[in-house]
């Protein structure tokens, strides 16, 4: 038994949390004892006291402490009927009642409820035990930018065509914005300000359908309602040739080099060879539908094209007849108008659908894959990569007719650009990448500069344009 008698000692002593049973007695106890005095309650006793040097005992909270009412409850056997107290303590039962307070709940001294919260900025230490966080190298970078929610500028765009499957907006290399109100195409430009008229249709019935920069240069491409693709010189605000071909109307045109492909209403996708008198060298017919997006991939070996019938294509370079699409994506449940290639992985490729699907999705070309799909809650007519951040901008409509931000790969909301009345229908960028413009239905056009360059980097100086001359001699060259 001895060695159970010693554990138990081992146990008192090591045990610091509760009093020791065995051992000497404290001096307090002592005093106690002699005294004739309880031991517990002389312990209580010295444990208030204790605390109440240690300063941990309530104090009562004099901002909302009543001291008239308390004054009352304590001395009302004392006071007369009629006393000055007696009255004040009616009001306020009146008032107490009147406020739908208990009287029963009133209380002589009021304390606080909860401990006083911490400092803003107060780290508790024991959090430490638990964190795994890595020690920085340097200052840390900043997360966050400050993106304007309103226009820089806003233009006047009257009899802008609201048709979601036109493409009537474009901004050239050379700071020239074209875009297409009715049956004329006007270009403004961003350096000066200018606006002037470049085309109109000679017909009432004609309208035009769509618009398209070439990549270097003064030359742009208009096609028409009626099937025709008109190519002018900007510069010298000069017809150059008319393509025919298509029975319906172009409402979609990219750019590669000298090949604009092109494609129709009827779903045909036609390459031109714009060199040359004879301009068409392919025919792509996979589409059922109109064709309402195509984009050329910036190393231009990949073609993107997206038709009311909902399907997604991806082709190659390879030109005839008779080519297959690299991949057919059949996700989407709209039409898919808005494409775009991403300028630092050219394999990447964003998509949006219409209405009736709302979602943007984000497909790996190499693979096939479709890497995220996001719902966007409305519908998606237009989509751009930055230039100088891993994000991505959409135009929508119905029901905020919102511009978008978003950040990429997460595919997390950054930002919502609301201004617009009507549904957006056509996005394009600045050349610098800065700015974002946006044509809506509103006939306005709005310019948002909301990927403003960094500053902190090395700025380099705009890329000299090539001269357009020789493309011209080139375009010329064996026309009748």
């Amino acid at each position: 038994m001895a060695h159970f008698n010693f554990e138990n000692m081992l146990n008192e002593v090591t045990k610091m949390d509760a009093p020791i049973q065995s051992g000497p007695m404290m001096r307090w106890q002592k005093k106690a004892a002699e005294a004739g005095q309880n031991h517990q309650n002389a312990w209580e006793e010295n444990t208030w006291k204790r605390y109440s040097e240690q300063g941990t005992e309530f104090i009562p909270n004099r901002a909302t402490t009543d001291m008239d009412l308390g004054h009352y409850a304590i001395m009302h056997d004392k006071e007369e009927e009629d006393s000055p107290s007696k009255a004040q303590y009616k009001q306020h039962l009146h008032d107490a009642l009147n406020k739908g307070q208990n009287p029963q709940d009133a209380k002589v001294l009021s304390f606080k409820d909860k401990a006083p919260k911490a400092k803003e900025g107060h780290i508790n230490n024991l959090k430490v035990l638990y964190s795994s966080g890595r020690v920085s190298s340097g200052p840390k970078a900043t997360t966050t930018r400050q993106i304007p929610q309103q226009p820089d500028r806003i233009l006047d765009a009257p009899e802008l065509v609201d048709d979601y499957y036109l493409n009537l907006l474009d901004w050239s290399v050379n700071n020239h914005l074209a875009v297409a109100l009715g049956g004329a195409v006007y270009l403004w430009n961003a350096s000066s300000g200018t606006i002037s008229q470049l085309c109109e249709m000679t017909s009432t019935d004609d309208y035009i359908s769509g618009v398209s920069w070439i990549k270097e240069g003064n030359i742009i491409a208009i096609g028409t309602n009626s099937g025709n693709i008109q190519l002018w010189d900007a510069g010298q605000q000069k017809l150059v040739r008319t393509m025919t071909g298509h029975a319906a109307r172009v409402a979609s045109m990219s750019w590669n080099t000298y090949i604009l492909s092109s494609g129709s209403r009827t779903g045909v996708i036609r390459h031109d060879d714009v060199r040359v008198a004879d301009h068409a060298v392919a025919h792509l017919n996979n589409h059922s539908q109109e064709v309402c997006g195509l984009s050329w991939s910036p190393d231009g070996k990949l073609l993107a094209s997206g038709g009311n019938d909902n399907v997604l294509n991806i082709w190659d370079t390879s030109l005839g007849d008779d080519s297959t699409p690299l991949h057919t994506f059949t996700h989407h449940q709209a039409a898919v108008k808005a494409l775009a290639w991403c300028p630092w992985q050219p394999q990447l490729l964003a998509s949006g659908g219409g209405t009736a699907d709302r979602n943007i999705r984000i497909w790996n070309s190499a693979t096939g894959t479709c890497l995220s799909a996001t719902d966007t809650n409305s519908q998606v007519c237009s989509i751009l990569w930055s230039k100088e951040y891993k994000e991505l901008i959409s135009g929508h409509g119905y029901s905020q007719n919102q511009l978008t931000i978003w950040k990429y790969p997460a595919m997390t909301k950054v930002a919502d650009l609301t201004g617009h009345t009507a549904r957006v229908l056509c996005l394009t960028m600045s050349p610098d990448g800065s700015t974002v413009a946006s044509a809506a239905a509103d006939e306005t056009i709005r310019l948002w500069k909301c990927f403003a360059v960094d500053k902190t980097k090395s700025k380099s100086g705009p890329k000299p344009t090539k001269d357009t001359s020789s493309s011209l001699s080139l375009m010329n060259r064996g026309i009748r």
